[in-house]
């Protein structure tokens, strides 16, 4: 770790639509799936009021695999991992930037039949213990907005 610098995130929160998994040329998975986070306060009305945000994850290799066997629309996860931010050229030529987590680790949270997973989660943990990747060039592509 660089001395005197951290760049951590800590979730826990409901997939927003099943993983999407992808594979680069070279055979590696890599899956793109949101998370919603909710915020719930009260005014100075005493008035109860919620705020959803929702968050780009990307997972590689068997994290990827991993969220893709066994969680899906729902499944309530911890997810671990770094902010990363990406820029590129749409097809206008104006930069576009998206700033995403980079899971590290990953914990399903549900149980087996609760929620939106597909069983084996149950609290199970899986990290990954790799050097950090950086994405081939021809991952670099933008996700779209989660269609809800």
């Amino acid at each position: 770790m660089a001395k005197g610098t951290v760049n951590k995130v800590i979730l826990i929160g409901r997939l927003g639509s099943d993983p999407e998994v992808r594979y680069t040329p070279s055979g590696s998975a890599v899956a793109n799936v949101s998370v919603a986070t909710n915020r719930v306060w009260k005014d100075r009305d005493g008035n109860q009021n919620e705020e959803t945000q929702w968050h780009k994850i990307v997972a590689w290799a068997r994290l990827a695999e991993i969220l893709k066997e066994y969680s899906r629309k729902g499944s309530r996860v911890y997810i671990e991992g770094r902010l990363q931010t990406r820029d590129w050229d749409d097809q206008n030529g104006q930069k576009r930037y998206v700033t995403e987590v980079v899971a590290e680790n990953i914990q399903l949270l549900d149980s087996r039949g609760e929620g939106g997973g597909m069983g084996g989660g149950g609290g199970q943990s899986y990290s990954d213990n790799a050097p950090p990747m950086q994405p081939p060039e021809d991952q670099n592509i933008p996700q779209d907005d989660v269609p809800f």
